[in-house]
């Protein structure tokens, strides 16, 4: 297409030639020229031709006076280019006194000054030098103002000034921020507890595919979890519970986050119900050992529950605490008891150890107590720990037992 056109442009070109040239031929015209007392005459044809030669010469002069200037600008280009190539090569490598050199002198060109700048800022900052990364920065002035602001907010996200960092974000003369720009303000405010605001610029971040997806779905389910635990109200953990995609309300942490909001603000039913459903969907065990520990009541309703689950989970050891909690809130310590030996011998942690000698103290059966605290210290710190006294053989093959988990082809499931 383009040279259709400069092949069309040339043809009408010709053309006009050709009539003007014609139309100078038929009536060549008279032109007179008086300087200095004297008379020129000519044709138009010539006069134009000498107009035209005098233009070149012009030129050709010009071009020779700036030639040395336009080689030296060419050069300072280059060794431009060539100290911005070696200075990310040097923060490459982390020589970092070498690359910040480079970058500084970089920066002496317009084109630049921002990048240039920038670069020696981090080199300077990576090195310690805080008061030479801020000169720096402020030597980038008013140019790449948004350039300037992701950078002055991630030295101040680096210090921890979360605050400082959203204000140079949200500063007018920085918008409209570029995708890394958004992903720190977003960092920002789920930084200050506002995470319900960071929440809401996942679209944004889609929209500008600022991370990859894998990412994005890392930090829009820790943002959401954030936001429920930071609800000010039923009312507001209601509408950004609801608000929440339906993979989100089965996601763990999202669900235990939504269940220790609602049971603190005294919600019994809406904190359970959310941890029973998301487990009839898939099954976790830190949700399973969450439903016994929520300071909610409903024990009868739990425990029904929780028993329910045990015929389809019957080697959870974090289900058989969590019933093992259940009974001893009803007073019913045997019970728990059986429940808390069988949770261990499934491979249960400190926590199972800590409730039996919670349970032990209560019974006024110190020294057991005190041996169950000491195994509680023990896998807390990764260690072996010490068999129970009393219990016999059978007793622990009892402990062990589990009926058989099997899918729905009627296939044994292998324990993980």
């Amino acid at each position: 297409m383009n040279l259709f056109r400069n092949v069309l442009f040339w043809i009408v070109l010709a053309l006009v030639g050709a009539l003007v040239a014609q139309l100078l031929v038929l009536d060549p015209g008279y032109v007179l020229v008086r300087y200095g007392g004297n008379d020129y005459t000519t044709n138009v044809p010539k006069a134009i031709a000498l107009l035209v030669v005098a233009i070149a010469l012009l030129w050709v002069v010009w071009k020779l006076a700036t030639l040395p200037f336009v080689a030296m600008r060419r050069h300072r280009a280059r060794q431009s280019r060539a100290r911005l190539i070696d200075g990310f090569d040097a923060v490459h490598r982390g020589e970092w006194s070498r690359a910040e050199k480079l970058l500084e002198q970089a920066a002496q060109e317009p084109d630049a000054l921002a990048v240039g700048r920038i670069g020696a800022a981090r080199a300077a900052w990576a090195r310690g030098d805080e008061a030479a990364a801020r000169a720096h920065l402020s030597a980038i002035g008013t140019a790449n103002p948004a350039s300037r602001a992701i950078a002055d907010a991630e030295f101040a996200m680096t210090q921890g000034r979360a605050s400082d960092a959203l204000s140079i974000l949200d500063a007018p003369s920085a918008t409209p921020l570029p995708p890394r720009g958004l992903v720190l303000r977003g960092e920002a405010l789920a930084s200050l507890g506002r995470s319900g605001e960071a929440y809401g610029t996942l679209g944004a971040l889609r929209q500008q595919q600022a991370l990859s997806d894998e990412r994005l779905g890392a930090l829009e389910a820790q943002w959401a979890a954030a936001s429920l635990r930071e609800a000010a109200d039923a009312n507001v953990l209601a509408d950004r519970w609801e608000a929440l995609p339906k993979p989100l309300r089965n996601d763990p942490a999202t669900v235990a986050a939504y269940a220790e909001r609602a049971a603190a603000m005294r919600w019994d039913e809406a904190a359970a119900k959310s941890i029973e459903q998301a487990l009839d969907a898939r099954w976790d065990e830190s949700l399973a050992a969450l439903y016994g520990r929520l300071p909610v009541n409903r024990y009868e309703h739990r425990r029904a529950t929780a028993e329910r689950w045990l015929q389809a989970h019957p080697a959870s050891p974090a289900l058989l605490l969590t019933l093992a909690r259940l009974t001893r809130a009803q007073g019913q310590w045997p019970q728990s008891e059986q429940y808390l030996h069988r949770a261990l011998a499934q491979g249960a942690n400190s926590e199972a150890w800590e409730e039996l000698g919670d349970g032990f103290v209560i019974g006024g059966e110190e020294k057991l107590a005190r041996h169950c605290y000491a195994n509680a210290l023990r896998a807390a710190r990764g260690e072996a720990t010490q068999p129970l006294p009393g219990r016999d053989m059978r007793q622990t093959i009892f402990d062990q037992a589990v009926v058989e988990e099997r899918d729905a082809h009627g296939v044994p499931r292998l324990r993980e």
